[in-house]
């Protein structure tokens, strides 16, 4: 067996909460810039439709959302990325497309690589998804 270091323990078990933490938020920023894109506006009934969820539940988030500033929603209105909404939105762009990226060269078809990019694209370190990057461009030239 290992030995268990429990500092080392704690600081997983805190990263792990952390990205859980980000992300919803990550999730509704993506998902509302691909609606604004596709659909020129991204409203509550469209998000709750997307995510399978209630339009009350997809409402409170939202409320908590334009709080912590990714936002910003009129009542009746179309819902709008702040510039911090924005960002975080490319940011996890990035990050699905790496993994996306990563799965189909190694083999996987589309529609596999796509469901589990959504899940890992918020749990992968930086350095891992630096290694991964670079690993898809060397499978890419082979």
């Amino acid at each position: 067996m290992f030995k268990k270091n429990p500092k080392k323990d704690a600081k997983s078990y805190i990263y792990t909460r952390k990205a859980h933490k980000n992300e919803l938020a990550e999730d509704y920023v993506e998902l509302i810039e691909d609606l604004i894109i596709k659909e020129g506006e991204a409203r509550i009934v469209d998000i709750a439709d997307h995510l399978g969820i209630s339009k009350a539940t997809a409402n409170q988030t939202i409320n908590r959302l334009v709080k912590k500033g990714f936002l910003t929603s009129k009542p009746y209105r179309t819902i709008r990325l702040t510039k911090k909404g924005e960002n975080t939105a490319t940011y996890v762009r990035q990050r699905h497309k790496i993994v996306y990226d990563f799965l189909i060269a190694l083999g996987l078809d589309k529609e596999t690589a796509e469901l589990d990019s959504e899940g890992i694209e918020h749990h992968v370190g930086n350095k891992t998804l630096n290694k991964l990057k670079n690993l898809t461009n060397k499978l890419k030239k082979k």
